[in-house]
């Protein structure tokens, strides 16, 4: 699972955002017709955090913009080294941003 952060596209105008999230798209297409994108999605900047053992609910996530969550791609990848391969061509990049790559782990039920 690639967990996608930040990213610098404050200031970027309307057209350079248009283009920038059709590199986006022609991206996640490539990773498609490889075969190796399972899911995505862009997360929306509202939730609630549920902690502790009172379980308190507070408003969030309020991160800093940088360590923001902001979406998650799931793709096929035979080893971590593969999907930091994979990563690379991802267009968080050219706006500075980070992509966590985190291995799901199967749970027998």
């Amino acid at each position: 699972m690639y967990l996608i952060r930040g990213g610098d596209n404050a200031g970027l105008s309307a057209e350079d955002m248009q283009v920038h999230m059709q590199k986006w798209m022609a991206w996640m297409e490539s990773l498609g017709k490889k075969g190796i994108f399972v899911a995505g999605e862009p997360l929306d900047f509202t939730g609630k955090q549920v902690s502790g053992k009172n379980k308190t609910v507070t408003d969030g996530p309020f991160l800093e913009a940088k360590e923001m969550v902001g979406g998650y791609l799931i793709i096929l990848a035979n080893d971590i080294q593969e999907a930091v391969e994979i990563s690379k061509g991802c267009p968080v990049f050219e706006m500075n941003g980070k992509l966590e790559i985190r291995p799901i782990q199967k749970m027998n039920l």
